[in-house]
C-alpha cells in the first residue's frame, strides 16, 4: 500500500513524516516496521542504485552468497524457507517478497542519491538535497524524521591498495565489488588477492573453469567449514511444520551455535583456535602447511570468521584447481606479481578482494542549523542515534552475528521513541549528554582489541565515537543487546524532547 500523498510521485521531492536512506536489508526492514507501526504515515525510501538490495545489488561476482545463515540474517517477521546459506539471487528474491507482500514498492525511489542533509530547529525538520542520477535533476525532500539505513561501506569504490607497477600489468584487474559481467575466467590464470569472505566465496566459483586460481594473502584468515543446510533442516521439513515454526527452531539453533563460538572466542580463544585449525587440517592434503596459511596472528573472531559451505574452498585446494600463497607483494609487472620472497605469480586476471571502504552514513554531509556536523566529535546513543542530532536514527548491524538481528531490535526501539515523542506532543528528540557525563572519555567506535578488521581500522578517524558507559555505547553482541534494547525506555534521561 503506497502513500496517497501528492509527494509520492517518483519525479518530485516533497515532505514526509519519515525518510529512509537506503533500500538494502536495513532500509527494507525499517520500511516494513514503519508500515506496520505507523500505517497512516507518509514515508519514502531513497536509494542511489538502480534497484533494491544494497550489498546484494552491488555484489554480482561469481558465487556471491551470504556468509551468515539466513535463519538469523533473514527478518524475524518473515520466515526463510531455503537452505541456511543462500546465494545473492536468493537473498534478493527474499527481499523482493518483503517489498511485494507489504506494498512497499511505491515508497521506494531508486536513482536518488542524497547529497546533503540539514536540520532546521526553526522549521523542526530535515532538508535533503537529492540528485536524480538518471535525469540529472536536483530535488528537495523534507522530513520530520530521518533514518539512515545505507550500511557502512562505499558502494561506489572498493578498497584497492596502490601497488608498485600496477599500471604495467597487461592482464585484467577487477575488484569483486565492480565485477564486469563480460569477464570470462575460463582457462585463465587467476590470482585473488585477499583471503576474507569474498575470496572464500569467489575462489570455489572460479576453480571449476579457470586454468588455476591462486589465493594470495598477506596474512591468514580463520575459516569454518559448515554444511549449506543445518543438520536439523531435513528432519524439520519432513514433519511438515508451519514455516514459522521451522524458521523459529532453526533460528534458535543457529543463534545457540553462534553464541557458543563467540563465547569461546572471548573466554577460550586458544581452544577455539586449536579446534578451527584441527578442522581445517582435516580438509587439506597431508603435509599441507596449515600453520603458515590458515593460522592467523589475531584471536578467533577478532576479525570475521569466513564461512566455507561444505568445505568448497578446501575441496578446490585438494583437487589442485586452487592454491594458497602467503607473502607480500613487491610489485606488479607485465605478466603478474613479484612477491617479497622472490616468487613470481603469473596471472591473466587479478582480482583485488582486498575489502571495502567504510562510508559513514553514505558519505552524506550533515548540518544542524547551518553548522557542519563532525561525527568524529560526537558519541552514539546506544548505536541508534547520534549526540546532538535531532530526529535522526541509523541502522548498523553486528560483526559476529547476522547483521539483520539488529534491524528488528533497533526498529522496535526507534518506533517506541517516536510514539513517545508524539504522545507527549513533542516535535523533536535529540540525544544529549547529561551532567554526569561531563568528562566522559570519547572512545573509538570499535575497540581494536575487540575487532580489528582492516576496513574498521582504516576509517576510525572518520567515525563517531562512543563513551565508556551506557547509553553512550555501540553494542557489538546480539545476546547482550537482545536483553538490553527492548528494556530501554523512551523517556531515557539522555534523550531531550522539545
Amino acid at each position: 500500500m503506497g502513500t496517497s500523498h501528492p509527494s509520492a510521485s517518483p519525479s518530485c521531492g516533497g515532505h514526509f513524516d519519515f525518510l529512509i536512506v537506503g533500500a538494502g536489508i536495513s532500509g527494507i526492514g525499517a520500511a516494513y516496521h514503519l508500515h506496520q507501526r505507523f500505517p497512516g504515515s507518509r514515508f519514502a525510501v531513497l536509494d542511489a542504485m538502480d534497484g533494491f538490495g544494497g550489498t546484494w545489488w552491488t555484489h554480482r561476482y561469481p558465487g556471491a552468497r551470504s556468509d551468515s545463515d539466513l535463519y538469523t540474517y533473514g527478518y524475524g517477521f518473515k520466515p526463510w524457507r531455503g537452505r541456511s546459506i543462500a546465494t545473492a539471487d536468493e537473498i534478493r528474491a527474499y527481499l523482493g517478497e518483503v517489498i511485494d507482500e507489504n506494498g512497499l514498492a511505491p515508497r521506494i525511489r531508486y536513482r536518488h542519491k542524497v547529497m546533503t542533509a540539514d536540520w532546521s530547529s526553526q522549521e523542526q525538520r530535515w532538508t535533503l538535497e537529492v540528485a536524480r542520477t538518471d535525469s540529472g535533476e536536483t530535488l528537495t525532500f523534507t522530513t520530520r524524521f530521518l533514518w539512515m539505513c545505507s550500511g557502512y561501506y562505499d558502494h561506489g569504490q572498493g578498497h584497492t591498495p596502490q601497488w608498485p607497477g600496477l599500471a604495467d600489468f597487461e592482464g585484467r584487474v577487477v575488484h569483486p565489488q565492480h565485477w564486469p559481467q563480460d569477464l570470462d575466467c575460463a582457462g585463465q590464470r587467476v590470482v585473488v588477492i585477499g583471503s576474507g569472505a569474498t575470496a572464500a566465496t569467489l575462489i570455489p566459483a572460479l576453480a571449476g573453469s579457470a586454468a588455476h586460481v591462486t589465493m594470495l594473502q598477506r596474512s591468514p584468515t580463520f575459516f569454518a567449514a559448515q554444511p549449506w543446510a543445518h543438520e536439523l533442516e531435513a528432519p524439520l521439513r519432513a514433519l511438515d511444520l508451519p514455516d514459522e515454526w521451522t524458521h523459529e527452531i532453526l533460528r534458535r539453533a543457529h543463534l545457540a551455535r553462534n553464541a557458543e563460538v563467540v563465547r569461546m572466542s572471548f573466554e577460550q580463544p586458544e581452544a577455539l583456535r586449536a579446534f578451527l585449525i584441527h578442522e581445517t587440517r582435516a580438509q587439506l592434503p597431508e603435509g599441507f602447511d596449515v600453520d603458515r596459511h590458515f593460522n592467523p596472528g589475531y584471536r578467533p573472531w577478532q576479525q570475521r570468521l569466513a564461512l566455507v559451505p561444505d568445505g568448497d574452498l578446501f575441496a578446490a585446494i585438494r583437487g589442485g584447481q586452487a592454491s594458497v600463497v602467503t607473502d607480500t607483494i613487491e610489485c606488479f609487472d607485465a605478466t603478474g606479481i613479484r612477491l617479497a620472497s622472490g616468487q613470481h605469480l603469473a596471472a591473466d586476471v587479478v582480482v583485488t578482494a582486498t575489502g571495502f571502504n567504510l562510508h559513514l552514513f553514505g558519505g552524506v554531509p550533515f548540518g544542524v542549523d547551518g553548522e557542519p556536523v563532525d561525527f568524529s566529535r560526537r558519541v552514539t546513543w546506544r548505536g541508534v542515534m547520534i549526540e546532538g542530532l535531532p530526529n535522526m536514527a541509523y541502522l548498523q548491524g553486528y560483526f559476529r552475528s547476522s547483521w539483520t538481528l539488529r534491524v528488528d531490535l533497533v526498529c522496535d526501539l526507534v518506533g517506541r521513541v517516536v510514539e513517545h515523542m508524539r504522545a507527549q506532543g513533542h516535535a523533536a528528540v535529540v540525544p544529549t549528554l547529561r551532567g554526569e557525563d561531563a568528562g566522559m572519555p570519547r572512545l573509538p567506535w570499535i575497540d581494536p582489541d575487540n575487532f580489528n578488521a582492516g576496513y574498521v581500522l582504516r576509517a576510525q578517524h572518520r567515525m563517531f565515537r562512543q563513551g565508556d558507559r551506557h547509553p553512550w555505547k555501540h553494542g557489538m553482541e546480539y545476546p547482550e543487546e537482545r536483553a538490553i534494547l527492548p528494556g530501554v525506555r523512551p523517556d531515557d534521561s539522555a534523550l531531550a524532547y522539545y
